[in-house]
């Protein structure tokens, strides 16, 4: 896939990286404006056929009641009317299956690119924003991008194509009629795209902050009703969200107003371009220049040209919130930090990993001080190192580096003699594992939570596992085994059963170098004397780093640990 040309601040700037992704499946694109255009001919020439036909079968009733002598050919434009509605029917339905499955694939391709845009955010990145203000980029913005071939450019495209070849037809038989009504038309097209559009870009691009930050104050009083009752703050918080809902009522209430003369105008157009096409129709049967039945198609034709113009005043009302959310996807996109360039290392063979932090400094954009300043380190292969600091000094720091979720501002880092950034992704994941503080389990089995550290562990395995966390006995209980749902964030268990689980599957993942920050917190003193041995013994052989806030009669004293280093502001410590 293509990287998308740089935005500029314009609306073609702000779509183009997306048209440009639309561009990959224009194949798929161009069938279904293809079965657009074939419905709305269809629609066209069973209105205005339909016409002719019972002009002409009236007019030549009269004839033969009046005794004159008269000739129809019923059978031609009979088959032409049943073609025209069978096609019309049949193409209308494949086109709502294609063109949704279409827009279905391309949410997809959409989806897939910006979660993986997100995946390569940084963990400071990411705490930048809630969890949900990420979901809602990848669904809700996600989703308005679907209006940008399926009711605009498609739709658009097929109504000034109809316009103008309508304008032709009429053409054929009466060129002022042609001409003027074509005109009309194409006036009225203009207006119901650019006219519109222009109404309701700032309304409609609005809609989206606002409902973003709808959403963010709603979230915020869930989850804070208790702090916000118990500090009597609560009747400001809502006071902040009915002030929200007030302006995204406000706009709505304008872009409905603007969508209800867009469809008034498109009635008063097709009616009275129906009415002009009419009159001149009317003209030139008095002239002798058409015949009856051609006078009462020409103004019918015309009609059918509702079912085209009729989505766009809806459509292009509302191109503001497509470009707004094109816009926060940009900028998210923008923000993403590229890739670092792979640079030729020498393969690191198995076992326990070397690491060396040489000079290394962090600094988070907008932080008043460094995270880490000029810190060097070096842990040979299956040592041992305890890096003590209280809240703040740096160590969960280390660990994001260590772990690539950060990049260093300067130094250098080397994993097993060869560049951090050299790694590939999936041999980093493999031989570098962390328990960090925060465990995140997902809403799905225990199993399905286990098997993200060996997506192929048979069910042996995984038993194992529990097993070695003291969890096998109380899964044992549960009716559903493995396949218990855990809950959203692993709610359904207590601290101690969660910080096991991921305690179960850094083990089943086996890793080279281990991050261990606070492994044994939400832990009671009698489980910790039991699990402790356990994994004393399985780290033998295993490069280790512990985060801990306090040795020596403190949270937390591991044995045989090699190097202790305190981190103070990001600084090691001297004394």
């Amino acid at each position: 896939m293509r990287e998308p040309v740089e935005e500029r601040g314009d609306l073609w700037g702000e779509l183009a990286p997306w048209l440009q992704l639309l561009a990959c499946r224009r194949g798929r694109l161009a069938a279904g404006v293809g079965l657009m255009a074939l419905t709305l001919l269809s629609a066209i020439g069973l209105l205005a056929l339909s016409g002719w036909f019972i002009t002409a079968t009236g007019l030549t009733g009269m004839l033969l009641a009046a005794g004159a002598a008269a000739r129809l050919d019923v059978y031609l434009p009979g088959g032409g009317i049943r073609t025209f509605a069978v096609t019309r029917t049949v193409a209308r339905y494949l086109e709502r299956l294609y063109n949704h499955d279409t827009v279905l694939r391309l949410l997809a391709d959409l989806r897939g690119r910006l979660f993986g845009v997100i995946a390569g955010l940084d963990a400071h990145a990411l705490r930048e924003r809630r969890a949900s203000d990420w979901l809602n980029r990848l669904t809700a913005d996600i989703d308005t991008l679907d209006s940008l071939y399926l009711r605009l450019l498609a739709p658009a495209a097929v109504s000034l194509v109809a316009t103008l070849g309508l304008g032709g037809f009429l053409a054929l038989w009466t060129p002022m009629a042609g001409l003027v009504v074509g005109g009309v038309l194409l006036f009225g097209w203009g207006w119901l795209v650019v006219g519109q559009a222009r109404q309701g870009m700032a309304a409609s691009r609005r809609q989206v902050t606002t409902r973003e930050l709808l959403r963010g104050r709603l979230v915020e009083q869930m989850q804070g009703m208790a702090e916000l009752e118990a500090y009597g703050a609560l009747a400001p918080h809502r006071q902040r969200i009915e002030a929200l809902e007030a302006e995204l009522y406000r706009d709505q209430r304008r872009l409905g107003t603007l969508v209800a003369l867009g469809n008034a105008l498109v009635t008063l157009l097709v009616g009275g371009a129906a009415l002009t096409a009419l009159w001149l129709a009317a003209t030139a049967w008095q002239a002798d220049m058409l015949t009856g039945p051609l006078a009462v198609m020409m103004p019918l034709a015309v009609l059918a040209m509702n079912e085209a113009l009729t989505g766009l005043p809806a459509a292009f009302t509302w191109l503001g919130a497509t470009r707004g959310a094109a816009a926060r996807l940009n900028g998210l996109r923008r923000a993403a930090p590229q890739s670092p360039a792979v640079k030729s290392g020498r393969a690191t063979p198995p076992g326990p990993l070397a690491v060396c932090l040489d000079r290394v400094s962090l600094h988070y954009p907008g932080a008043p001080l460094a995270a880490l300043e000029g810190l060097s380190l070096r842990l040979a292969a299956g040592e041992r190192l305890v890096l003590c600091g209280v809240s703040g000094a740096g160590k969960s720091s280390v660990a994001g580096l260590l772990l690539r979720q950060l990049t260093p501002s300067a130094g250098e880092i080397l994993l097993g003699g060869v560049a951090l950034d050299a790694w590939p992704e999936v041999s980093l994941r493999r031989r570098v594992a962390a328990l960090t503080q925060h465990v995140d389990l997902l809403d799905d089995s225990l199993a399905a939570n286990l098997c993200l550290a060996r997506p192929e562990a048979e069910e042996g395995a995984l038993w194992a596992a529990l097993v070695w966390v003291e969890l096998a006995d109380w899964a044992m209980t549960l009716p559903a085994g493995l396949a218990t749902r855990v809950g959203e964030g692993g709610r359904r268990l207590s601290g101690g059963q969660a910080r096991r689980l991921a305690l179960a599957r850094l083990y089943l993942l086996d890793p080279d170098l281990v991050i261990l920050d606070e492994p044994f917190a939400s832990l009671d003193a009698a489980t910790v004397a039991r699990l402790s041995p356990r994994l004393n013994a399985w780290l033998e052989g295993r490069t280790t780093l512990y985060l801990v806030h306090q040795l020596d009669g403190g949270d937390f004293d591991p044995p045989g640990i090699d190097h202790r280093l305190t981190l103070v502001q990001g600084r090691v410590s001297s004394t």
